[in-house]
């Protein structure tokens, strides 16, 4: 397996590569596993640290776009430091429902008040307003995903 560390809008991931069978890669993004599907083969000769992998086609440089990870809220960080991913306090489902948009991505800086996730529930688009003010530190849904009442949508640090 190799490990790779990736900086994305200024959150850090560590990106370790499990298996890749042709355009298909098993990754463990942040202690997660995902399956992701590479756009394009990477030449194999370039990248020999992946030759232990069971793979039909290499992924190092293929683009990943990780989902960040869901952790337990900390406490505030100090306001010179950038908050790391997930720090913060969470945002939170009102209701079951689908997420029809996301209005922020991580690192915005948000305010009171502004709409960051659209929610249909009982098909009426409902706008998830932020209740602290700070930076987005991670993002758990996406659209089209389900959520149950409490679910963490996302966290603002």
């Amino acid at each position: 397996m190799k490990t790779y560390q990736y900086k994305v809008q200024g959150v850090d991931y560590e990106v370790e590569i499990a298996e890749v069978e042709g355009k298909i890669a098993k990754v463990n993004v942040n202690g997660i596993p995902f399956e992701i599907e590479m756009q394009k083969p990477i030449n194999a000769a370039k990248h020999p640290a992946l030759a232990a992998t069971k793979r039909t086609a290499p992924v190092a440089e293929a683009p990943v776009a990780p989902k960040p990870a869901p952790v337990q809220p900390a406490a505030k960080p100090q306001a010179a430091q950038a908050a790391p991913a997930g720090a913060g306090n969470p945002v939170k489902a009102p209701l079951p429902g689908t997420i029809n948009a996301i209005n922020v991505k991580v690192g915005d800086i948000i305010a009171v008040g502004d709409v960051v996730v659209v929610l249909e529930a009982m098909k009426m688009q409902n706008n998830i307003e932020a209740e602290y003010a700070g930076t987005v530190t991670s993002i758990t849904v996406n659209p089209g995903d389900s959520v149950m009442e409490g679910a963490v949508l996302m966290t603002i640090g």
